[in-house]
């Protein structure tokens, strides 16, 4: 066994000696292919600001260029933030770019769940959730099961905070609430992991320890966290360790799931796990695997990382910037007043009253744009191919594009692109920009579109039309704001903020 990890070895101890002499000799933002180590060193000196380093990166290099690791690493990739290269991977020659092998091991805690998937399995779960997510009834229940959350879980929150006058992270605020409520239409259970005590919620927390660990992944080389994993060890520990706690928590909400269904013991509450297990017992489902719990599991925990991951990452970047942009917040104040109240008093809040909010739109769309949850993405070629830019693939070579880097690209947005504008999305005579989703790329693109995109426009709406109407929201006096390194794009300390009631 020892020969098989004899070049790992080597490639440590070499990156290591060049890795400090990098530091101490240049300082500067460069990219340099360095003997056996390759562009690692530069890669990990600028890990604490990856997406700014990449960004850097792509804007030197014309939008695309190849990133050449270690030897022996199989580490060579190349990154991308060119829209006609998306455009082509994710809509023109879709066929030809799959998750492929790579995704799948650094994912493995996604199992076979609809991110992780290609073919034929992949085919089958988008129909499937197609069906369910798109369903005007589906909208109208997870509108009506928003607002209710926002009154007795948020709002209440919010109110005691205020009146406390206490400092709070309203980013964990936002990770408590899209916890519950994922889990709530996914598993049809409430964690109440947003109360006024703050609970401790170990399930919840694990899902913070398995983003950090799996962006570790992305930065090592491949068989170096592989070997961790095999001797538990560092980081593959940790993830070894959060994974066994959300799981126990996943299969024990199928286990009772199975029983309330089978029993029928009383009338059963919508949720997307409970309408599959209907449907995989009225032979709806076509394989053994979709009947399988580990199915349910797969299936579970992705939609509970779309659900509570992305809008909340979404969500906290909103409001950092609407409190750095007071004349977006006014404007959108003025716009809830206009259509959303009537002689002073409040509307019914829906769909149609909604999609008045045209400026709120815009905010979501702009911050979005600068701050994309999921900031970047994989895909692997299947056959040779040459992009548009002109680079070449070989089979089997890993693309990366930069969700957040194409968000700061001049070429893409102009030189504005580094202004939160709201108007860029906002037509002369007030209707919503369409912009093509291969260069708004938020909710990805082409046959591979977020499903959830409507609802996550829905969920942000409504938390933000209720929170900037009811409160005030402050951030903390020097307090550091920056993307923290992770699989999705969280902030690094948080977003402390001071909350008061915007009318007595």
């Amino acid at each position: 066994m020892a020969i098989p990890l004899y070049p790992e070895i080597l490639v440590a101890i070499s990156l290591c000696f060049l890795f400090l002499c990098h530091l101490r000799w240049n300082k500067s933002r460069t990219i340099t292919n360095w003997p056996v180590v390759g562009m690692l060193p530069g890669l990990l000196q600028n890990a604490s600001n990856v997406h700014e380093y990449v960004t850097w990166l792509l804007k030197q290099n014309g939008g695309t260029f190849k990133f050449k690791g270690p030897w022996f690493t199989n580490m060579t990739f190349m990154v991308t933030s060119d829209p006609m290269n998306i455009n082509h991977m994710l809509s023109k020659n879709f066929s030809n770019y799959t998750k492929g092998q790579k995704f799948q091991e650094i994912f493995d805690v996604l199992g076979d769940g609809i991110f992780n998937s290609d073919s034929d399995s992949w085919t089958y779960q988008r129909k499937l959730l197609h069906t369910m997510l798109k369903d005007n009834k589906f909208k109208l229940f997870f509108e009506q099961f928003v607002k209710g959350k926002v009154e007795k879980s948020l709002v209440p929150v919010l109110d005691h905070i205020s009146s406390f006058g206490i400092e709070v992270d309203l980013q964990d605020i936002f990770q408590r609430f899209t916890f519950d409520s994922a889990c709530l239409v996914v598993l049809g259970f409430d964690p109440n992991c947003l109360s006024i005590e703050f609970p401790d919620v170990s399930y919840a927390k694990s899902f913070d320890q398995l983003e950090e660990c799996l962006l570790y992944r992305h930065i090592v080389p491949e068989r170096w966290w592989k070997l961790q994993r095999r001797l538990q060890i560092g980081s593959e520990k940790k993830l070894s360790h959060a994974w066994k706690v959300f799981d126990e928590f996943v299969y024990e909400c199928i286990s009772t799931k199975r029983e309330e269904v089978t029993l029928k013991k009383e009338e059963l509450k919508f949720n997307l796990l409970t309408a599959i297990v209907m449907e995989e017992q009225e032979g709806e489902m076509s394989t053994t695997i979709t009947k399988s719990d580990k199915f349910l599991r797969d299936t579970a925990t992705n939609l509970l990382a779309a659900g509570r991951d992305s809008i909340s990452a979404g969500l906290t970047w909103l409001f950092w910037l609407l409190a750095t942009h007071p004349s977006v917040e006014a404007k959108i104040l003025e716009e809830i007043k206009e259509h959303l109240l009537d002689n002073g008093k409040s509307k019914d809040l829906n769909i149609d009253k909604l999609s008045k909010l045209v400026y709120l739109h815009g905010a979501v769309c702009e911050s979005l744009r600068l701050f994309p949850p999921i900031p970047f993405e994989h895909k692997c070629s299947v056959q040779p191919d040459i992009l548009p830019s002109g680079h070449s693939m070989r089979p089997n070579t890993t693309i990366l594009y930069s969700l957040y880097s194409m968000g700061r690209m001049e070429s893409i947005w102009g030189e504005d692109c580094l202004d939160f504008k709201p108007e860029r999305w906002i037509t002369e005579f007030g209707g919503i920009v369409h912009v093509p989703s291969f260069k708004f790329i938020a909710f990805n693109a082409g046959a591979r579109t977020c499903l959830g995109k409507d609802i996550a426009f829905i969920q942000m709406k409504i938390i933000a039309t209720a929170i900037i109407w009811k409160y005030h929201v402050r951030v903390v006096e020097d307090h550091p704001v920056s993307p923290s390194i992770s699989v999705v794009l969280h902030m690094k300390h948080g977003l402390k903020v001071r909350i008061s009631k915007r009318y007595a």
